[in-house]
């Protein structure tokens, strides 16, 4: 599997999951009905776990545009390589989002809210004021890459030594994603991800989604500037530090 493919696949992955909690909590006569901010943050998480265990291997899992750029601005990535990353990226959250809405459409059409229907797709401020809006999605992304960067392997460096946990090796970013929903997501949603975003707002534009809502392109740049300056700002502050 190419590292393009891979990133397809690992993004269709996470937005398929990332959005089938949201659709499972939030659209009308689904099992998971109110399930909670905890549902949603935890699902959120597990998705990246999962989405990371499939894709580490062939292209290291960024699975998120701000965090091909963050890597690229430390020196652990080579820029040349970051368009092809960001376009998988993006037709992996298109991907993953149009299967969400095949598959709860029936109950898409049994939701009268069009935001909640919205809300499966993209994120939205829960209290508009721009510049907070932009610092939140700074803030979240920060700490995303920032600890990305600081991850390590369990590894022994003596030859044929190797202590690894193999696929629990993806638990730390799940736990990252995790702690920043919980702590920092009740501001805008913690979009900190622009393909996350962007791509299955355009799915929501595209989709013939039933009383949906405006998909609100004024604010759409916010949760991709706000990511992109944020996972900079990290790897800046690492090789300050370094």
């Amino acid at each position: 599997m190419t590292p393009f493919i891979s990133e397809i696949i690992g993004t269709a992955i996470l937005i398929l999951l990332g959005g089938g909690v949201v659709a499972n909590v939030v659209l009308a006569k689904t099992i998971g009905n109110n399930g909670g901010w905890m549902v949603i943050t935890t699902g959120w998480a597990l998705a990246v776990y999962v989405a990371v265990v499939i894709t580490g291997p062939y292209s290291g899992a960024h699975l998120n545009p701000a965090v091909s750029i963050g890597l690229a601005v430390a020196g652990k990535f080579p820029w040349q390589e970051v368009p092809m990353y960001v376009l998988a990226q993006m037709l992996g959250a298109m991907l993953g989002s149009g299967t969400v809405w095949l598959m709860y459409r029936d109950h898409f059409n049994e939701t009268e809210d069009a935001g909640a229907k919205k809300a499966v797709f993209c994120t939205a401020p829960a209290i508009r004021n721009i510049a907070s809006n932009f610092f939140s999605e700074v803030i979240g992304t920060f700490v995303l890459v920032f600890s990305v960067l600081y991850f390590t392997d369990a590894s022994l460096k003596a030859p044929e030594t190797i202590i690894g946990l193999g696929s629990l090796g993806a638990l730390p970013v799940a736990f990252v994603v995790w702690s920043i929903g919980l702590s920092l997501g009740g501001t805008t949603g913690y979009a900190i991800n622009p393909a996350r975003d962007l791509g299955p707002r355009i799915m929501h534009a595209l989709l013939p989604i039933k009383n949906k809502a405006a998909n609100d392109w004024s604010y759409a740049l916010i949760p991709v500037i706000g990511p992109i300056v944020g996972a900079s700002l990290a790897a800046l502050l690492m090789l300050g530090l370094s």
